[in-house]
Order: C-alpha cells, then sequence, then structure tokens
C-alpha cells in the first residue's frame, strides 16, 4: 500500500496500542438465570443490567472478548436517530417515531452515567459530532432534520453554513453541516476494556473460545451447547450484531454484517492537526461512502474510517482507497504515512434502525446500523431488563420492525456484492457529480 509505515501489521487496530484485547476466561458453569452471548458492548452491559436486577449471569464470547467491532469502531458517541422523523413516522407509526426521537438523549446520558458510575477511563471528551453536507441537496435536509430533532427531542442541534464549517475542518469539498454539540468521543477499547473489568468485578464469569452450536427448549428452560460444554440456562440474551452466525438462523437473516475499514496516520505536527482540524470534532458525512474521522485521543493521529468495500476485498486494497478519500478532503495528508489499517464488521438491520426484543424466548438487542457506541450498551441493558420482566426495560426502540429481505437468504450476505458495484460504479459517481 502506498505511504505503509510498516511499523504495524496490517488488521491490528491503532485502539489496541493502549487497550489490546484479553484473551484470559473464566470457566463456565453448568447452569445460571440468564445466559448472555456475546462479549462486546451490548453483552458486557446486558450482563452488568441483569445481574446488578438480581439475576445470576454467564457470558459466552466465540473467540476473544472484545476483538469484534467494540474495539475496532470510530469511538463516536452520540445516539440522534439516523433517520428522520417522517421517514420513521411512515414505517412505524407517529408515536413511535416521537418516542425514538425523545429517546436519544437519555440513551446518551444513559451511558456517559454508567461510564461514571463504573469509573471507566476511555479518554472520554464532549468534542461535538458534525454531520458534513457532500451536496447542496444534503444541505437542504439537513435543515428539515434539524428542525424535526428540535421538535421532538432534547437533543441539542445546530445548522452551519458553508463559511461556518470551514471554522471546523480546513476543506472546501462540504456544502454545510448540522453540529450535535453534546456528542463525544471515546477510546473505543478502553471503553470495551473497562466494562469487562465492571463484569468480573461482579463475579460474573466472561467465557472466551466458546462458541455456541446449538440450542434447544426443555421444561422451559433453554439447554446450550458450545464449544466449553453445555449450559442450562433460564433465559437466554443474543448480543452478537454483526457476528452473527449459526444457530441463530431468524436473526442471521434480519442483520447483516457490514465490513467498516479505518485507517490510522503517523504522529502528525500539533500545527498540521490545528490547521486541518481546527474545531477537533467528530465528523462524518451525508455521502453514501459514509466516512468518518476524526483526531486521535492524543491529538497526534488522523483516525479515517468508512465503506472501502462491502464485500470481501483485500486489506490493503481498502487501505488504500480510504487513503485517497481522506487525501482527497485534506491534499496537505498526500504524503503523510499510514501506519495502521483494519476493519471490523457493523451489524445493519434493513430497516437501518437499532432492534431490541424476544423471540422465541430468545431476548436480543442487535442491528445498530452504525450507531452501536451508545445505542449496544444501552439497549443491551434493555434487552436484560425485558429477560427480567423489569419495567426498566421499555424502550421505543422494542416498536420497530426486525425485518428480513427476499435478498437476504443465507449466513453470508451474497447481495452485498452486487452492492458494493452498484455504489462504487453509480452512486458515488453520481454524488460526486451533484457535489460539483
Amino acid at each position: 500500500m502506498k505511504n505503509w509505515t510498516g511499523e504495524a501489521e496490517l488488521g491490528h487496530p491503532w485502539w489496541w496500542e493502549a487497550a489490546p484485547p484479553s484473551g484470559d476466561s473464566d470457566d463456565i458453569s453448568d447452569s445460571c438465570d440468564i445466559l448472555v452471548i456475546g462479549a462486546g458492548y451490548t453483552g458486557l452491559s446486558a450482563a452488568i443490567a441483569a445481574h446488578d436486577a438480581g439475576a445470576q449471569v454467564l457470558v459466552l464470547e466465540a473467540g476473544v472478548p472484545g476483538q469484534g467491532a467494540s474495539t475496532r469502531n470510530g469511538g463516536m458517541f452520540g445516539a440522534h436517530p439516523r433517520l428522520g422523523w417522517d421517514d420513521l413516522a411512515g414505517r412505524f407509526g407517529a408515536e413511535t417515531a416521537d418516542a425514538v426521537f425523545a429517546e436519544a438523549n437519555p440513551a446518551m446520558n444513559w451511558v456517559r452515567a454508567l461510564i461514571k458510575a463504573e469509573g471507566i477511563d476511555c479518554d472520554f471528551q464532549q468534542t461535538g459530532r458534525i454531520q458534513l453536507a457532500w451536496t447542496p441537496e444534503h444541505a437542504n435536509n439537513q435543515k428539515r432534520l434539524a428542525k424535526s430533532v428540535e421538535e421532538k427531542s432534547d437533543v441539542a442541534v445546530k445548522i452551519l453554513d458553508r463559511d461556518a464549517v470551514k471554522q471546523e475542518i480546513s476543506t472546501d469539498r462540504y456544502h454545510g453541516g448540522m453540529l450535535f454539540p453534546e456528542h463525544g468521543a471515546i477510546h473505543p477499547a478502553k471503553f470495551h476494556k473497562g466494562l469487562l473489568e465492571a463484569v468480573r468485578r461482579r463475579g460474573i464469569p466472561v467465557v472466551a473460545h466458546a462458541a455456541v452450536s446449538g440450542l434447544e427448549r426443555i421444561a422451559g428452560r433453554f439447554r446450550v451447547q458450545s464449544a466449553k460444554g453445555t449450559v442450562d440456562a433460564e433465559k437466554v440474551i443474543l448480543a452478537t450484531n454483526g457476528y452473527t452466525t449459526k444457530p441463530f438462523n431468524w436473526f442471521i437473516s434480519r442483520v447483516f454484517p457490514l465490513p467498516s475499514f479505518m485507517i490510522a496516520t503517523e504522529e502528525l505536527p500539533s500545527n498540521l492537526i490545528g490547521h486541518i482540524a481546527p474545531g477537533r470534532r467528530m465528523m462524518v458525512e451525508t455521502r453514501a461512502r459514509h466516512s468518518y474521522y476524526r483526531i486521535s485521543p492524543d491529538g497526534k493521529r488522523v483516525l479515517f474510517g468508512g465503506r472501502a468495500s462491502m464485500w470481501d476485498t483485500r486489506l490493503e486494497r481498502g487501505a488504500e482507497r480510504l487513503r485517497q478519500t481522506m487525501c482527497g478532503i485534506w491534499p496537505e495528508l498526500n504524503d503523510v504515512k499510514i501506519s495502521h489499517a483494519w476493519y471490523g464488521f457493523t451489524g445493519f438491520s434493513f430497516n437501518h434502525m437499532p432492534q431490541v426484543g424476544e423471540r422465541d424466548g430468545i431476548f436480543y438487542a442487535m442491528g445498530f446500523s452504525g450507531s452501536g457506541t451508545v445505542m449496544a450498551p444501552y439497549l443491551g441493558a434493555k434487552a436484560a431488563y425485558q429477560a427480567m420482566g423489569d419495567p426498566r426495560g421499555e424502550t421505543a426502540y422494542a416498536n420497530t420492525l426486525f425485518k428480513k429481505h427476499f435478498l437476504h437468504q443465507f449466513e453470508k450476505p451474497h447481495f452485498l456484492r452486487a452492492a458494493d458495484v452498484y455504489y462504487r460504479h453509480w452512486v458515488d459517481r453520481v454524488e460526486n457529480w451533484q457535489a460539483r
């Protein structure tokens, strides 16, 4: 790959330099009240909530806890709805749309309170987040969305014109922006590490390399077969999101793994960082390429992510595509070297909405569709409360349809191969033309 430093292996997230996932494993128990499958943000938060509500909890993880998207994401901290109010109301009704908008700030504040209560040192900063309008039409859409957000929620939002955007980021590429000043930034791997420590402080076993291969209902309870042994559980919480596999076929057909790539630059001079990103915000784009980027918590690097490919591709190729996109925004970085490149799988639902609920006795939270930093721990706790019959499990996200699509019939989302071609050769070109 061009401008590769070679200092770190491809596939090694920059976040792991400070907080590498630990393969430590607890012993498996043969029975529990609540069995949580998955040890990312969702599962660990569910385990904490269920334990604190009085349940005996066990967590099974197919690999190493935190090795998935929980330590590979951009660390952007916010919970505004991805869809506009009109879109939500058309799909789920006005009452649910109102409730989803109203729940945004409580969700974000709940996770902030969790970080404080558990003493998690995850480099939290209230940086604010800007959604950057790639085309004039996108800028007009932002004005309509901001109006809905102001009317339907307590989320602070501000529309920025093109000149105001230039005060936040040194580029001429954007036609405006929408600022969420209360949003923030975390170090995702440190956040996961803190959640894992909080779980183990409670004496909750977290069993690594314990992939679930089968489960059945016997006399109202679950018998779950895993690579580390069989567990008898009263309730099961599925917290696998973009890493959902068999035997959970009903969920496989409703949430699909979408790869998200990231790169980290070498350390940059402070004056260059100050020049290209004077606002130090979290930044995301409106274009379908879904670029998102930020300055690293130590203030020394650019961390840049996005849709480099929707299908299998060599990491070197995906990283080079991200580097080219980054340099298209900041030509000043053309000669900057890339030190780290990696990817992880986000779990997308077909309505682009997080999902929480129960199916055949299995409680779940997944399909966060790119908003998992806040919504995964928040809805993980909601799923746990629902499993416990606790009224704190009430959430508007339980009222959205977890639908399947005829294009997605297998464990691997083969439809993404055609979607990747369509977006790269048609949608991206149209949006670039509209942006001129």
